[in-house]
């Protein structure tokens, strides 16, 4: 294949794996409208858009039979919140509309060495969202230490975790191969031991399709080229879209696509 042919070919793979992401500070209703407009592409729909848990409700409205899920963030960015309270919130989102739940770790108290904090937490939030996929984000550029992502990583799986994640986009080091591949390997681990699948989602600083190529290939090479679906895989990112987009041949966004029912 040629070079454009091979882009358009993991840009073809990538675009239903993607949780397409407005976490930002200032996010408006308008900017929600336009983030759900553009879940549903020409090829096809992503996988989930990524908000604040304020806008879950209108989300879910508008995405309603287009097969996008919607996904939210609680304990996010800094992990840091009482458990009664990410409780609350979880149950609130659900509430509003919520398919998916990407909950940040209590990474520091983890790091401090509460290890049990950290891990009843995320047990009591799997406990709020039963019916709701549970990713959980451990921050790993972080976390730093490869033992402490291992670690980390089983005991998210341990407590509940649907998916486990890199990062929230918030931090200076955000998803790397590096980690991705201790992450991978532990999920291929898991798999063999205790026949349990358990989903990766690297995010933060995915931008391009040769990023996308990198992520895949890892996780083709740990478990296998079959692995790879949107049950099992995401990425977390907002400006990924635009570069799949352009390697499958599309003009630039001249404005929102109208949603589909059923698309």
């Amino acid at each position: 294949m040629t070079a454009a042919e091979t882009a358009a070919a993991t840009a073809a793979r990538a675009l239903p794996l993607v949780d397409l992401t407005n976490l930002d500070d200032g996010c408006r209703p308008a900017d929600i409208d336009a983030l759900c407009q553009r879940a549903v592409t020409p090829h096809g729909p992503v996988a989930a858009v990524c908000i604040w848990p304020r806008f879950v409700g209108q989300a879910a409205a508008a995405l309603a039979g287009t097969g996008v899920r919607v996904a939210t963030v609680v304990n996010f960015p800094q992990g840091g919140d009482e458990t009664l309270k990410v409780v609350a919130e979880t149950r609130q989102a659900v509430a509003d509309g919520a398919d998916e739940i990407d909950l940040v770790m209590a990474y520091r108290a983890f790091v401090a060495g509460r290890r049990g904090f950290a891990e009843e937490q995320i047990r009591r939030v799997r406990a709020a969202c039963p019916e709701a996929t549970l990713k959980v984000i451990l921050e790993t550029g972080e976390i730093g230490d490869p033992l402490l992502i291992h670690a980390a990583s089983n005991v998210a799986i341990g407590a509940g975790a649907d998916f486990i994640k890199t990062s929230t986009g918030k931090v200076a080091v955000n998803a790397t191969l590096e980690a991705a591949e201790i992450m991978l390997t532990l999920i291929e681990e898991v798999r063999r031991d205790s026949l349990l699948e358990i989903g990766f989602k690297p995010a933060g600083g995915i931008r391009t399709v040769e990023d996308a190529s990198a992520y895949l290939a890892l996780a083709d090479r740990i478990l296998g080229p079959n692995w790879v679906s949107a049950a099992s895989f995401r990425f977390g990112a907002s400006g990924l879209l635009d570069a799949l987009l352009a390697a499958l041949g599309d003009p630039p966004d001249d404005g929102p696509i109208p949603l589909k029912a059923g698309y």
